[in-house]
């Protein structure tokens, strides 16, 4: 079939579909961890019972993981409605209520869905919606991940079919007039890794999608692997069109097993129709993709030591030049790009290079996607334009901070970004702003902090993370890692001393000048933000042996307050795992400090009426001369 009949075919279906009752249901692997699966049982049940006849769709992420599991209910000629963290117990009334019958449960909605036209583009009255713009999770939750003609209906492939009218060269020059950037995280213009790749000697030539997501609390490549896969693959193919290659991987963590069923599903359907294949869409061109699924590994998102695992070598970096682009696979020329760099293509492709460069900043086009993690309210997934605020993130899209606390830091660019302070909440997203901030954009993770955390345990954290993380080719990385983790863990069991800080900020320069890849590279950049913003924290631990925030174990003491103490409770000795808590019944409570493991649960499990466990510095503890001393660094 020619490009039009396929097209002409998968629109028929859409529209079909548009026009009877269904049941869109997320089961990408948010949703499935919040039960999903039980409601697409529940409704298939519900459905049985009521004799309905109604297509349940098992979609993606739309990016509201607070609200998982999401069902959209769409009828002919009524209000297409979200419903939110729907359980089996509510789908009865669902069913009943608005499938079968004509109310819509709206105080069980999360929104109803407005636009569309026939297309996948809908979008939820949800005031964060206002500040998006999506592109790459335009389909992402309201179309089949597993059903191709989806894809299609909704303008897939389009872009490829435009691509293989062209020549290589102009496709390039649409990529420059776009001024896409790689959004793996370093921001390398793609137009010249294309052009450099395509301009190599020696044959056969490779594209390789880098979806080998390790940072901690990001996700944004495993959902659009796992609601819209069809766009990486075709911006994977454009890529072998204007390189001149004929063979494609994508390099997928194991732990993605959802994504990777997927993809399959996705390359089978592609193949079968054309897309893929010896003669794609009829013509000369060929290109052929398979997955390579990887280990974990987090350096194995290093370019190189990418390339190093695919051949089953140990996955280490080595020097460039040569790059990957003169000799990369197997010492073949290799373009490697991110997932949503790939994403990007087909639709700069179609609409054209000036339509993106026409979205946002001068020196970073387009947009980013962002995961949003940790202390946010509402824990998900935003696409804004380039040069959105963190603060319209946080607070517009994110809802602020959970249970009312106060904000404190944002960790931005994965374990090698930084913690930007609230004062710097109003600077643009861009790759230069965040640079200038001592942070990175990296490939879009965000972990929000609030006034609970601590900063110099969060350092801790991330080197620790950087530390077991290096492969250990470089002196610096390996073993400069390991010395700023234990200074850093001395600093937080109350064993750090002044000169301390200057030593970790010695060591952090020479981590980053004596390491190879950007791993070791990057991995000071959470101590030197938190040294440099809350320099405060550091001085605390330190001199006055204390925690500001009361989270590192050894500066923190639970306590219990023996007026607030009730007798007759014994809440707390009943769930203490290390039976540090003793007082008989009628006796005020007692903590053993020396038995206790500061787990914290004595305060979670004292009723609030009472309030009488507290958590504190052992410092407010001491006599006002040894707190004087304590601050004077005796």
């Amino acid at each position: 079939m020619t490009f039009e009949e396929i097209s002409n075919k998968a629109k028929s279906e859409w529209e079909a579909l548009q026009r009877g009752s269904y049941i869109l249901i997320g089961t990408a692997t948010c949703g499935r961890a919040a039960g999903a699966l039980d409601v697409v049982d529940a409704f298939k049940k519900g459905l049985t019972r009521q004799g309905l006849d109604v297509l349940i769709i098992q979609v993606g992420c739309m990016g509201l993981c607070y609200a998982e599991p999401l069902v959209t209910i769409s009828k002919p000629g009524s209000l297409r409605v979200v419903y939110s963290n729907v359980t089996p117990e509510i789908v009865p009334r669902l069913v009943e209520g608005y499938v079968a019958g004509d109310d819509p449960c709206l105080e069980l909605a999360l929104g109803t869905l407005e636009g569309g036209g026939g297309e996948a583009v809908y979008i939820p009255e949800l005031p964060r919606f206002e500040y998006e713009l999506r592109l790459i999770l335009r389909c992402c939750g309201y179309s089949n991940p597993e059903n191709i003609n989806h894809y299609i209906a909704n303008g897939g492939y389009s872009g490829l079919e435009k691509a293989l009218k062209i020549s290589p060269e102009k496709i390039i020059g649409e990529l420059k007039k776009s001024g896409l950037r790689g959004r793996g995280g370093a921001g390398f213009p793609a137009h010249l890794k294309w052009e450099l790749c395509r301009k190599a000697g020696g044959t056969p030539k490779y594209v390789i999608c880098n979806a080998d997501e390790g940072d901690p609390g990001a996700f944004m490549d495993r959902v659009v692997l796992e609601s819209d896969p069809h766009q990486v693959i075709e911006g994977m193919i454009i890529a072998g069109y204007a390189i001149g290659a004929e063979q494609g991987y994508i390099y997928v963590r194991a732990e993605y097993p959802l994504a990777i069923e997927r993809i399959q599903i996705a390359l089978k359907q592609a193949r079968k129709l054309g897309f893929l294949g010896d003669n794609i869409l009829g013509g000369d061109f060929g290109f052929h993709i398979e997955i390579a699924a990887g280990a974990g590994a987090f350096v194995s998102g290093e370019a190189t030591a990418l390339v190093a695992a695919m051949e089953g070598r140990r996955s280490e970096p080595r020097p460039r030049p040569p790059r990957l682009s003169e000799a990369g696979l197997w010492n073949k020329p290799t373009l490697l790009n991110n997932v949503k760099t790939f994403a990007f293509v087909p639709l700069i492709i179609e609409r054209g290079g000036n339509w993106f460069a026409s979205i946002g900043t001068e020196g970073s086009k387009g947009t980013a996607m962002f995961t949003l993690a940790g202390k946010v309210a509402n824990v998900g997934l935003a696409e804004v334009p380039m040069g959105t605020t963190l603060s319209k993130l946080v607070y517009d899209i994110g809802g602020g901070i959970a249970k009312d606390k106060e904000f404190k830091a944002v960790q931005i660019g994965g374990p090698s970004g930084g913690c930007l302070p609230e004062s710097l909440l109003n600077i643009p997203i861009d790759y230069d702003s965040l640079r200038e901030a001592g942070s990175m954009m990296g490939s879009g993770g965000m972990i929000v902090m609030d006034e609970n955390n601590c900063m110099v345990d969060a350092a801790r954290f991330f080197i620790d993370f950087s530390t077991k993380e290096s492969c250990g080719k470089c002196t610096m990385c390996r073993l400069g890692t390991l010395q700023m983790l234990r200074i850093l863990e001395d600093i937080t069991a109350g064993r750090g001393g002044i000169d301390d800080i200057a030593l970790l900020l010695a060591l952090a320069e020479d981590v980053k000048a004596g390491s190879l890849c950007g791993l070791g590279q990057t991995a000071p950049n959470p101590v030197l933000t938190t040294m440099r913003y809350f320099r405060d924290e550091y001085e605390a631990h330190i001199l006055e042996k204390r925690c500001p925030a009361r989270v590192c174990p050894e500066l923190t003491v639970y306590y219990i307050l023996p007026d607030k103490c009730d007798r007759a409770c014994e809440h707390c000795i009943l769930t203490c795992p290390t039976k540090a808590i003793k007082g008989d019944k009628g006796e005020v409570k007692i903590i053993d400090q020396v038995k206790c493991s500061k787990c914290g649960t004595c305060l979670e499990v004292c009723p609030p009426e009472y309030n009488a466990v507290v958590k504190l510095s052992p410092v407010s503890l001491l006599p006002a001369s040894k707190l004087s001393e304590r601050k004077a660094g005796k």
